[in-house]
């Protein structure tokens, strides 16, 4: 059988042919942009919280009522039974 001659330089034109088609088309693809979400505003408000030993909260105050949360506090207190404290405590609140 004859064997067909084919020149390198031939077959290396047609290779790279072949590999610069499917660059173009790739190109021609794009991507569709992903749009960010604006983080939602979380707004926090301070508060003081009177707390049992077993960390239930008893009661609130705004937090320019700190004398009175210590006040709730001592008074409890001296009822005999577990004893409590004050804590900051901070809560989510919503904004308009």
């Amino acid at each position: 059988m004859a064997r067909k001659v084919v020149s390198r330089k031939k077959l290396r034109a047609e290779a790279e042919a072949a590999e610069k088609a499917p660059k173009k088309a790739k190109k021609k693809t794009t991507r569709k942009k992903k749009t960010k979400k604006d983080a939602a505003e979380i707004r926090l408000k301070a508060f003081w919280g009177v707390f049992s030993q077993s960390l239930k909260r008893v009661a609130v105050f705004d937090y320019s009522q700190r004398k009175a949360a210590d006040k709730k506090m001592a008074d409890l207190n001296a009822k005999g039974k577990a004893p409590h404290f004050v804590q900051l405590v901070k809560e989510a609140i919503e904004v308009e």
